[in-house]
């Protein structure tokens, strides 16, 4: 059994560096490559004001900021040993950012252990997607270089909802 996720893990890894190289190095059959990534983030309500609600966020868990995640929020599933604080910085810097959109894409604003929108659970999915990476995979590859390859959230999405798959045309010479 062993023996099978050793291999499945290489074919993984190999499929990933496969992939990348196609990408980045136009390997394979000429296509035009045009951006395919969406442009356009979940539209927010006008009445949404972040750093308002993250300030509220903030006043709410004061002196508890060290705690973990799980003592301090409602329905926290992935991040639950990490210090509510610093939740907070990964939700607003680490996702949001990454993804070009505010608190609102995921969550309701107000009630912020609501299941009501499904990018909350493809954020998690992604989040244990991208720990399986790092954890597991990357750590496989020979000859990366440095002690400890990573990937995040900005690897892919690069400051848009949805991932790029294609790279844009190359400038005209």
């Amino acid at each position: 059994m062993r023996v099978k996720q050793q291999r499945f893990f290489s074919l993984m890894a190999i499929s990933i560096v496969a992939a990348l190289a196609f990408v980045l190095f136009g390997i394979g059959p000429k296509v035009e490559r045009e951006v395919i990534a969406q442009t356009t983030a979940t539209p927010v309500p006008a009445a949404f004001d972040q750093k308002a609600a993250l300030a509220k966020l903030k006043d709410q868990i004061k002196g508890h900021e060290t705690e973990p995640a799980d003592k301090v929020f409602k329905n926290i599933q992935t991040l639950k040993t990490f210090p509510a604080g610093r939740v907070l910085g990964m939700m607003e810097f680490g996702f949001a950012r990454s993804l070009g959109v505010d608190c609102s894409h995921c969550h309701v604003p107000d009630k912020w252990e609501s299941e009501e929108k499904p990018q909350k659970q493809i954020g998690r999915e992604m989040f244990g997607m991208m720990g399986k990476i790092n954890g597991e995979l990357l750590k496989n590859i020979k000859n990366l270089k440095g002690p400890t390859p990573t990937v995040n959230c900005t690897t892919c999405h690069r400051g848009e909802v949805t991932p790029a798959i294609n790279l844009p045309a190359p400038p005209k010479t």
